[in-house]
């Protein structure tokens, strides 16, 4: 029964995504007042992350970007929907990625690279960088497995769709071992804005106005190969278009300090947040963890 379900919703997907753009988007326009009136989804949760990240806008700018993350995340639905069927000419359209030369080279000169990222613009269109990298390097990201066996099984597809492959995220540094003693050249992507549990919070900083704890896992082990680390800094263009650009954020992470690395990818991250706020997931628990208002952090924690 299970594995007829798990079919179903595979051939439903897929035969999803290969109906034309506009009726994904006609689609997406429909859902908008569903989740955004209707089911209400995590609306308290947005609108308290909304407030206390941006104290200096009004009530009236507030919702404005609320509504405008409802809107982006109903093109997020479908746009990954989708994926599952874009050819790579299409795929390199509607995701355009700059520097894929820089990183290859990287990659080749030192066996493995860190790529960080963050649930910003469409993270799954990110998925296509094999299509902008030098064939011989290989690129993985890594992913926290799904209970649902059927999703599971969707997005898997889907972010494997263009030859990237999916690690979980507790096999990071064997499979990233692996890679080096076999000798291949890789690019392991890090999806690092989420809320870490307490016992792995070893980092916090100051980040849109409040105390974040941060995940240190791809500094880690970044150090512990001394591998470049790169940032996608994402653009959403116009629906259903963005630009990424790899920005080389050091080539020697052994010469920084603890969390350096980290606070400024959270950095680098929050100026894009400011730049589009309504393409970040608003809808995320990001600060459950968190002590209060960045301004009430001890000094040797702020991340500076």
């Amino acid at each position: 029964m299970k594995k007829a379900i798990k079919r179903l919703v595979e051939y439903f997907f897929v035969l999803s995504s290969h109906l034309p753009a506009w009726f994904h988007y006609a689609v997406s326009d429909a859902l908008f007042p569903l989740v955004y009136h209707v089911v209400r989804y995590r609306r308290r949760v947005v609108r308290r992350n909304l407030t206390a990240s941006f104290p200096e806008k009004s009530a009236k700018e507030i919702k404005r970007i609320e509504r405008g993350f409802y809107h982006f995340f109903c093109d997020y639905i479908v746009e990954t929907c989708m994926l599952l069927s874009f050819s790579p000419e299409e795929m390199r359209k509607r995701m355009k990625i700059t520097g894929g030369e820089a990183i290859s080279e990287a990659a080749r000169n030192n066996d493995t690279v860190i790529l960080f990222l963050g649930h910003y613009g469409n993270w799954e269109w990110i998925s296509s960088m094999p299509l902008w990298v030098a064939p011989d390097v290989h690129c993985s990201q890594l992913y926290r497995p799904l209970n649902n066996e059927a999703f599971e099984s969707v997005f898997m597809r889907l972010r494997s769709r263009f030859g990237g492959e999916n690690i979980p995220k507790n096999e990071a540094l064997r499979r990233i071992l692996t890679f080096r003693r076999e000798g291949t050249k890789a690019i392991i992507g890090f999806i690092a804005d989420q809320s870490p549990r307490p016992q792995n919070i070893h980092d916090r900083i100051a980040f849109l106005h409040q105390d974040t704890p941060v995940f240190t896992g791809g500094e880690r082990i970044a150090k512990k190969l001394n591998a470049p680390v790169y940032f996608a800094d994402v653009k959403r263009v116009s629906r259903g278009h963005y630009e990424c650009e790899l920005q080389l954020m050091t080539t020697n992470p052994a010469e920084h300090s603890d969390w350096e690395i980290t606070n400024e990818y959270m950095r680098r991250l929050e100026a894009a947040i400011r730049r589009q706020p309504e393409i970040w997931l608003w809808s995320h628990k990001r600060w459950k963890h968190s002590r209060g208002p960045a301004e009430e952090m001890p000094a040797e924690n702020s991340g500076e």
